[in-house]
């Protein structure tokens, strides 16, 4: 059955804004991994001096600050996510590299209080993935971006090259602690097939995208480290464990940690992860 897109807007966004003080606690760890992936978005982009870059789904607001590096005191970064703890997390962090030029606002990517035609540049790192709607989220980027602007975002590649994802999705699925995925559904592979991503943006009004996989490195070599990172950034699979008996929790924990600690023996770097980025025009 399809899911009820509303209750999922509404679950989500409660989800982002308990979790949001993890990912700021997290912040130079996953930064540290995915900082690389960051740098690849902006250059892609390009911003120029003087320009107004959105950044979409900020989360701490890193990528965007990128962006703002480059525009300099002329241009202007427009931050916004759709929890507002995520938005003042991005604020803080901003605040701490005193930032120049940058506004930051709550803001819903599939419906934005923005003119059309108001910016030069969109990034959004592993965001449009996660939107309910991400055909209407790429059809407002359009219509917000100026005829000459550039859109580049990120999204996980497929769960057999995201392990470090995709076991403890799978074993939860498994084990009937979570529903399997539904196709077309949101979540953290939705984008996953550049067939997939090539029907949107081009539906969307952009121009047949350039996909490009870059690696993430995530560097775990403990299974309970992994855990521990999993429980704290991932709001599902927390909340689904959470609310487990402890003999069910321990099931969890131990299939888990057997299946990591399989693909860690096989190949130290068997937890890492692989983007897929992407430049729309």
């Amino acid at each position: 059955m399809a899911p009820d897109l509303d209750d999922y807007r509404r679950t989500s966004r409660d989800s982002w804004e308990r979790f949001a003080g993890n990912w700021e606690r997290e912040h130079d760890f996953l930064w540290s991994r995915t900082g690389p992936l960051g740098e690849r978005l902006v250059e892609r982009l390009d911003p120029q001096p003087g320009d107004t870059v959105l950044e979409l789904a900020a989360g701490t607001g890193d990528t965007g600050f990128l962006a703002a590096e480059r525009i300099g005191a002329g241009g202007k970064l427009i931050s916004t996510d759709f929890a507002p703890s995520m938005v003042e997390s991005a604020r803080r962090g901003a605040e701490a590299r005193d930032l120049g030029e940058a506004e930051f606002r709550v803001l819903d990517a599939e419906r934005m209080d923005l003119d059309d035609s108001s910016v030069d540049g969109v990034v959004c790192r592993f965001g449009y993935m996660l939107m309910a709607d991400p055909a209407a989220a790429l059809s407002e980027t359009r219509r917000v971006l100026r005829d000459t602007g550039r859109l580049s975002f990120a999204v996980w590649g497929a769960p057999n090259r995201n392990l470090w994802a995709a076991i403890p999705g799978m074993t939860m699925v498994e084990q009937g602690h979570l529903p399997a995925p539904e196709p077309g559904a949101p979540g953290i592979f939705a984008l996953g097939d550049p067939d997939r991503i090539r029907e949107l943006v081009t539906g969307a009004g952009f121009g047949d995208p350039q996909i490009e996989e870059v690696a993430v490195a995530w560097g775990y070599t403990d299974p309970d480290d992994h855990w521990q990172k999993t429980l704290a950034l991932a709001a599902p699979i927390s909340d689904a464990f959470g609310s487990l008996p402890p003999e069910g929790q321990d099931e969890v924990r131990s299939t888990v940690a057997e299946r990591v600690s399989e693909r860690l023996a096989q190949d130290e770097a068997g937890l890492d992860g692989v983007a897929l980025a992407v430049l729309a025009e």
